[in-house]
């Protein structure tokens, strides 16, 4: 029989859930949900709901894992055997630079555009160098701590307005453009633009990793391992919450733009100040000021969770690769600190390289990385699987039969999709 779960002890398990929020809550719902809905109406509003079900299991098994057997998904990875570790490895090295480029530029964009924060003359490659210097300075302070209490006021106060205002667009929507018209047809740019899309929804897969690292980091901050059932309370919030702002994002774009007959503009320095306009139109005028600080706070703690969450996950990478699972200690390792700043710099140097030559193509930028990840989503989530149904993980906290299927149906899903993609783009 399942223990109550009590107020205390669900409070202090409260964290990473809304820490995934943060990292997702960024590019792919501020930019990519809201150019599809501007592009195209309702029409990939399915895609956006089945790209969050299809993921579902393999985000879920992240923090699941890190319940069940108070160790992080790279552990579980290496108990797997080193091969496995070595594959995350080469992922994450592919990805993470497009990765961080994408949300330091967006973020940058932000803070450049909006509110007078930023001197005109400064350019956006500078603002993205002091970005930088500003997080990694923070997690030099308060590490997760920090991270933890940050995320939790930013996404709050960006998810009431984005929900109040996509209350107010919903008369302006076209609800026969879920359904494409019999002249429409879907051209290579527009699969292009739909595989963006899904790469990055509701995130990432690596952030999975990431949150069951955040999980023990959590335990370890507070003093208290969450059991299971409190660990998934914690992961179902912030998962649906984010899956509910990709729909509301999109029906913003939908009803602002597309409905409106305007076009979303894509450039990093045109961007930032239209997407405040979806709110003021919505909301009135005097939203503006409240939606440019909510907007400008959710992409810095998107930053702060991305340059957080690569180096974390390297150093936990380069533990557990020469300690294995045998009696070591779970969590940040001290003696370990300079592999953590080591890949923070590393990370910083090579995205700021990648934007000192991308930092005007926003679109290109976020495609690219948005695409790799969904090119590696499913070896990922395929990793993730086999971890939570290892025999390290006890029998009564092993993943339902249900859940196992829909995530082997999630693999084959994402496989096809990527298969797919490539014989489109290069057959």
């Amino acid at each position: 029989m399942n223990k109550p779960v009590s107020t205390g002890s669900l409070w202090r398990a409260i964290g990473p859930g809304i820490l995934f929020a943060g990292a997702a809550v960024g590019v792919s719902h501020l930019v990519q949900s809201t150019r599809a809905g501007a592009a195209y109406g309702l029409l990939l509003l399915g895609v956006v709901v089945v790209a969050n079900l299809v993921k579902y299991p393999a985000f879920r098994f992240g923090p699941h894992y890190a319940a069940a057997t108070g160790d992080s998904l790279l552990v579980g990875y290496r108990r797997r055997g080193r091969w496995a570790l070595g594959l995350y490895g080469v992922l994450t090295l592919g990805t993470m630079f497009t990765v961080q480029a994408a949300v330091v530029l967006v973020t940058a964009a932000l803070l450049k555009r909006l509110g007078g924060w930023v001197p005109e003359e400064v350019s956006l490659l500078q603002v993205s160098i002091a970005l930088t210097l500003v997080c990694a300075s923070i997690l030099a302070a308060g590490r997760y701590s920090w991270l933890d209490k940050i995320g939790k006021v930013v996404v709050s106060v960006l998810a009431l307005c984005t929900l109040a205002a996509t209350i107010a667009v919903v008369p302006e929507l076209d609800w026969g453009s879920t359904m494409p018209s019999q002249d429409q047809e879907f051209a290579m740019r527009d699969w292009l633009f739909v595989a963006a899309l899904i790469g990055w929804m509701p995130s990432a897969i690596d952030v999975s990793v990431w949150q069951s690292l955040w999980t023990v980091a959590k335990a370890k901050d507070t003093g208290h391992r969450p059991s299971l059932r409190e660990s998934m309370v914690d992961f179902h919030a912030g998962y649906v919450g984010t899956a509910i702002l990709a729909i509301c994002f999109l029906m913003l774009g939908a009803g602002a733009v597309h409905g409106q007959g305007a076009e979303l503009q894509l450039r990093a320095t045109e961007f930032p100040a239209q997407f405040v306009d979806l709110y003021a139109h919505t909301l009135g005028t005097w939203s503006r000021p409240l939606i440019s600080v909510a907007a400008v706070l959710v992409m810095f703690s998107t930053s702060l969770t991305v340059i957080d969450g690569f180096p974390r996950a390297l150093q936990e990478l380069r533990r557990v690769w020469n300690t294995g699972d045998e009696g070591s200690p779970r969590g940040e390792v001290a003696a370990d600190r300079t592999v953590y700043w080591g890949a923070l710099v590393v990370l910083g140097m090579g995205s700021l390289l990648i934007l000192g030559v991308a930092v005007s193509s926003l679109v290109t930028l976020i495609d690219l990385a948005t695409v790799l990840s969904f090119l590696t989503a499913p070896l990922l989530s395929w990793l993730n699987h086999r971890s939570v149904t290892g025999d390290e993980v006890s029998a009564d906290s092993r993943p339902q039969a249900w859940l196992v299927r829909a995530s082997w149906a999630g693999i084959a899903v994402q496989a096809s999709f990527a298969l797919a993609y490539l014989a489109l783009r290069f057959g």
